[in-house]
């Protein structure tokens, strides 16, 4: 018998829960709903939220446009943390408005972090076309 493997991902009920969260909250910060004055001067994607299983903590990835004073910004959001959580629960129908977290959104580093590594002049050489093998290709009919 085929066993289940043992990590999964999010079911399809998180995800959908999940991204209905980042849209309002999205929305509630580019409104400018939130009167703060960190806040008032930086522009906050939410790139993505990600819920537990029982769907009372998301956890919003997020960063300041231009990824600056993330360290600010992610301290305002927190201290905003309950009519953040009320300003969700008015646009988002769940039985529970789910406790929010907020983390530093960390896939621009590691999109950053590829582009070097792509152009570092080692794997360059590796793609160059010039350098390859100039033998002929021998098969059937050759």
């Amino acid at each position: 018998m085929a066993q289940k493997p043992t990590t999964t991902g999010p079911s399809q009920r998180q995800q959908r829960v999940a991204e209905l969260i980042r849209h309002a909250l999205a929305e509630v910060l580019q409104r400018g709903d939130i009167q703060d004055p960190v806040l008032g001067t930086h522009v906050v994607t939410v790139p993505e939220v990600r819920m537990s299983p029982d769907l009372k903590l998301a956890t919003a990835y997020v960063m300041p446009l231009g990824g600056l004073d993330e360290a600010p910004v992610i301290a305002a959001l927190e201290r905003h943390r309950k009519v953040l959580r009320q300003e969700v629960a008015r646009r988002v129908n769940l039985k529970f408005a789910p406790e929010l977290r907020f983390r530093r959104d960390e896939t621009f580093d590691e999109a950053a972090r590829i582009d070097r590594l792509l152009r570092d002049e080692r794997v360059q050489r590796d793609l160059d076309p010039g350098e390859q093998d100039d033998e002929p290709e021998t098969g059937p009919g050759h």
